[in-house]
């Protein structure tokens, strides 16, 4: 009998097993870093992805390079806002003392750590904004709308247009090109922004203005 029921337990294949093996590994060395002196929570990783909520972070170099661009776009004292885009936000956490402001747009709660500077959103209520959130109050915002769909961009678009002074850095795929130019009057740049696991789907940037991604 007790044969019997063995059988029934469902195996897991070498494969997976050891792909679930190296991912608890890392997990461990996550956690590891996080307890050892110097753990930085700006860093891409602090915070792991959700996949159930269609978060994908970038990669150390796509997540300094937007940064850098928004910086320089906002220019000096500006500020910036960053919808649904939080490794670009820690990329722009990890230059302190730049003069530039920032704040996060999420609907992630586990970025209220990151205090004052995080604004709970959802894409659903595109204008439910804090009262300090003021129409037109931003240099420039970037955003990565969750998902790959109209409905989503054309929502998360109503919060980039009240916030924006004018300039847009939008990261989406590239089969949203028609959308972006539609809702945003955005166009695609060369540069290709990577995440740091690939995704299926290919991703691009847009912008509204002269920018150094092309």
């Amino acid at each position: 009998k007790m044969d019997d029921d063995d059988d029934d337990i469902p195996q897991l294949s070498s494969h997976t097993l050891a792909a679930l093996q190296e991912f608890y590994l890392e997990q461990q060395q996550r956690e590891g870093m996080k307890t050892s002196q110097g753990f930085n929570q700006y860093s891409i990783g602090s915070i792991e992805e959700d996949w159930q909520l269609s978060q994908f972070w970038y990669s150390d170099e796509t997540a300094s390079c937007l940064a850098k661009e928004a910086v320089l776009a906002a220019g000096k004292g500006g500020r910036i806002a960053c919808i649904s885009a939080p490794s670009v936000y820690q990329k722009l956490k990890e230059q302190d003392g730049e003069d530039f402001s920032v704040c996060i747009l999420e609907y992630d709660r586990r970025f209220s750590l990151y205090g004052e500077e995080f604004i709970f959103y959802d894409y659903n209520h595109p204008l439910d904004l804090p009262e300090n959130l003021l129409p037109h109050s931003f240099d420039i915002v970037i955003a990565d709308p969750p998902y790959l769909s109209e409905e989503c961009l054309q929502k998360t678009a109503e919060t980039i247009k009240y916030l924006t002074k004018g300039k847009i850095l939008l990261c989406t795929g590239a089969v949203m090109e028609e959308q972006a130019a539609k809702h945003l009057g955005v166009k695609m740049c060369k540069f290709i922004p990577k995440h740091s696991r690939n995704l299926a789907n290919e991703f691009r940037c847009y912008v509204n203005y002269a920018s150094g991604l092309d």
